[in-house]
C-alpha cells in the first residue's frame, strides 16, 4: 500500500487502534477460544486467516475516496452494539459488532468502494462466527429428527429390521442414539461457509452462487443420512463398536470430504453452465 502516511493520518489511526482494541479485545480473544476448543465453531480456523488472505490481496494500492460521515455512523452504530451486547452478555451480537466496527474504520479510512470490493472477506468473517445457541438449538433437533427418518427409509430399503423411536434407531442386537453431534449442523456450517468461499472464487454470477449453496445445503443434509444409514448397516453386518470412537469419526471426516468433492463438482458443473451460457449470448445476433 503506497498510502502517505503522514502526522495528520497517524494521529487518526494510532488512537483508532487503541480504542478498537479497548473496546473489541475481548469478543476478539471469546471468539478465538471458541474456535480453539469448540468443535462447533473450528470451521472459524480457517475462515478467518482465508479471509485475512483474501483481504490483503484485494488491499488498494492508490488513496481511495474516504466517507467520513458513513464511517462514523457505522462505528456508532458498532460501538453502541458492543455495550448493549455486552450489557445482556450476548455473544454472538458482540462478536458481529466487531465485524461492524472493521467495515465503518474501512468507510471512513479507505471509502465504500474498497468497503464493496472486501465483501469476501467480511462475509467469511461473518460466517466464522458461531450461531447464537438458541438458533443452534432450534435447528439440531429437526436435523437429528430428519437424519434418523432418512438413516431408517435406506435401512428399511436394504431390507433390515429397525425401528424408529424419536431420534433412537433400534436395529438387530443394538439401539443407536443419534445426538445433536450427529445431527449434521456441524457440517452443514462448515460446507455452507465453504461452499461462499467456493462460489466466490469460481463462480461469476449471483445466481451460480446461490445455487451452489442451496446444493450444498442438501449435500450436507443427504450425506448426514447416509452416515447415518450406513452406521446402521455396518453395525448389522460388521461390528457393533462402528458406532463408537475413532471408527464412527473418521466415518465423519471421510464423508465430510466426500461431501467437500460434491461441492466441488457441483462448482464446476455451475462454471460451465455459466460459460456456455456466456457463449450462447455473445453468439446470439443483435
Amino acid at each position: 500500500m503506497r498510502f502517505p502516511l503522514d502526522r495528520r493520518t497517524l494521529a487518526i489511526l494510532l488512537p483508532s487502534a487503541g480504542a478498537f482494541a479497548v473496546l473489541f479485545g475481548q469478543p476478539i480473544m471469546s471468539l478465538v477460544r471458541d474456535w480453539w476448543t469448540d468443535p462447533e465453531a473450528a470451521h472459524g480456523l480457517l475462515l478467518a486467516p482465508v479471509a485475512i488472505w483474501l483481504g490483503w490481496r484485494a488491499r488498494p494500492t492508490v488513496p481511495g475516496s474516504p466517507n467520513r460521515a458513513l464511517g462514523l455512523v457505522v462505528l456508532a452504530g458498532a460501538i453502541l452494539l458492543r455495550y448493549l451486547s455486552g450489557l445482556a452478555a450476548e455473544q454472538f451480537t458482540m462478536r458481529l459488532s466487531v465485524i461492524l466496527a472493521l467495515a465503518g474504520l474501512t468507510a471512513y479510512f479507505l471509502g465504500p468502494r474498497q468497503l464493496r470490493s472486501w465483501w469476501l472477506p467480511f462475509a467469511l468473517l461473518v460466517l466464522s462466527v458461531p450461531l447464537p445457541e438458541v438458533v443452534r438449538s432450534s435447528l439440531t433437533l429437526p436435523l437429528q429428527f430428519r437424519a434418523s427418518q432418512a438413516g431408517v427409509a435406506l435401512l428399511e430399503w436394504r431390507d433390515i429390521p429397525v425401528r424408529l423411536n424419536g431420534n433412537i434407531i433400534e436395529v438387530p442386537g443394538r439401539k443407536l442414539f443419534v445426538t445433536e453431534a450427529c445431527s449434521g449442523l456441524r457440517s452443514l456450517t462448515a460446507l455452507f461457509s465453504i461452499s461462499v468461499l467456493i462460489g466466490a472464487v469460481a463462480l461469476r454470477t449471483w445466481t451460480g452462487r446461490i445455487a451452489l449453496l442451496g446444493g450444498a445445503v442438501m449435500v450436507a443434509i443427504g450425506v448426514n443420512a447416509f452416515r447415518v444409514f450406513l452406521t446402521g448397516f455396518l453395525v448389522v453386518f460388521a461390528s457393533p463398536g462402528v458406532a463408537d470412537g475413532f471408527l464412527h469419526l473418521s466415518e465423519g471426516w471421510l464423508l465430510f470430504v466426500a461431501s467437500l468433492g460434491l461441492t466441488a463438482a457441483g462448482a464446476w458443473l455451475l462454471s460451465r453452465i455459466e460459460r456456455w451460457l456466456r457463449g450462447g449470448f455473445a453468439e446470439a445476433p443483435a
